[in-house]
């Protein structure tokens, strides 16, 4: 378990930009990626827009003979991995002879195609006969699978359903099989697709907010949905450096927890409890900790409850903090996978990205939220938070490749 583990390669699919220099530039300039919804008519909703991705096209990714089996959240995850291994220098001969294990993390899975399933059986006249291909596609778990055949990937395949968490579950389990020696590379990350389900279940709570995500703010309203991919090439420093990759930042550890409180309902010590673990398993102190990549939602109770364990956890160091779904929207299961990728760059680049529609202070979120504007400072450790439902929760700790 003494293998270093660094991520080499990164790839984005979201609504700011496909591509990691573009979303990133895009997230640098504070550009929205929110916008009316197209997927579906929302004249009865209380709540119009999304985080839709307006400009994809899954045919420049995978070719024409497999796509139809692919539903749009495979679609994203094998167009980001595309992008992954192409910014990784890897070549797909080699990838074919390595070990290269898939892991993605997803909430809502392949939602659109189980909705269009859906649709046959209750708006239109049902003859008995179903779509194969949607069929085909409806498996929560084609998702890794996909990516997996596309690209001819033969070592571990895992799926992992921890809702908003589930990216940083993935990027924590393939580090481990890494350091197990139980993979080669390890393909990881998010993927899920705009959900009317979703979409609806949000509404129907009144967590929507009516135009723009404003997360930390005193006025905030709510969250934004979205959608989106994020995959990550890992393997060990070792191989990395043999192959002289370039190395974008060392994963140290991640901590996991559950606190089992509530289903929708945050906890601050859960929360508390899952960034110290995060800290304790890196082994590194508070005071090492340069920029947190916050859950950020733009709800009243999570940013709170979230802003509340980062003061009980760091105390007086503040530090600073953004939300990238104030941009984005909230991508669900890909939502930890994008915002890994934003530390990545961060730790990269010195430049902390910032927390748009932010105007007015609340005294209950007292933390420095990068207002607005992007900010340049040395990064050298970054901690990303990602939690969900139930209280399954995921801190990753990314940290500078020292090459002394």
């Amino acid at each position: 378990m003494k293998k270093r583990i660094v991520i080499t390669g990164l790839g984005v699919i979201s609504s700011i930009g496909i591509g990691k220099e573009r979303f990133w530039d895009n997230l640098l300039k504070g550009k929205s990626g929110i916008s009316k919804v197209e997927l579906f008519d929302t004249s009865k909703y209380q709540s119009h827009n999304g985080g839709e991705i307006k400009n994809f096209d899954g045919r420049k990714f995978i070719s024409s003979r497999t796509l139809k089996f692919f539903g749009r959240a495979s679609q994203l995850a094998v167009a980001a991995t595309k992008l992954a291994i192409e910014d990784s220098g890897l070549e797909y001969r080699q990838l074919s002879k390595s070990k290269v294990s898939v892991c993605m993390g997803t909430t809502m899975g392949e939602i659109q195609s189980i909705e269009s399933l859906n649709n046959s059986f209750v708006r239109e006249e049902f003859d008995g006969r179903l779509d194969q291909s949607l069929v085909f596609q409806s498996s929560v778990n084609n998702i890794p699978v996909d990516v997996a055949m596309e690209f001819k990937f033969m070592g571990r395949n895992r799926i992992f359903t921890t809702a908003c968490a589930a990216g940083n579950y993935a990027i924590s389990y393939g580090a481990d099989l890494l350091r197990m020696g139980e993979a080669d590379y390890v393909v990881a990350g998010g993927s899920d697709s705009f959900s009317r389900i979703a979409f609806t279940g949000f509404d129907k709570v009144n967590a929507i907010a009516p135009e723009k995500c404003q997360p930390f703010d005193k006025n905030r309203k709510g969250m934004i949905p979205g959608e989106g991919a994020g995959t990550l090439i890992l393997e060990t420093l070792e191989g990395a450096k043999k192959r002289n990759a370039h190395i974008y930042a060392e994963v140290l550890g991640c901590g996991l927890s559950c606190d089992a409180f509530h289903m929708t309902q945050p906890l601050v010590d859960g929360i508390a409890e899952c960034m110290g673990n995060a800290l304790l398993v890196s082994g590194i102190k508070r005071k090492d900790v340069d920029y947190i990549c916050a859950h950020g939602t733009g709800t009243v109770h999570n940013d709170k409850a979230e802003c509340g364990a980062i003061n009980k956890v760091f105390g007086q160091h503040k530090i600073p903090v953004n939300s990238c779904k104030s941009m984005l929207g909230h991508t669900m299961g890909a939502a930890s996978a994008i915002e890994a990728i934003a530390c990545c760059m961060a730790v990269e680049d010195d430049i902390i990205p910032p927390t748009i529609n932010f105007e007015t202070p609340d005294p209950e979120c007292d933390i420095d939220c990068v207002p607005n504007k992007a900010r340049e400072q040395k990064v050298n450790t970054a901690l990303n938070n990602g939690f969900a439902f139930g209280g399954n929760h995921a801190c990753l700790v990314l940290k500078k490749y020292d090459v002394n």
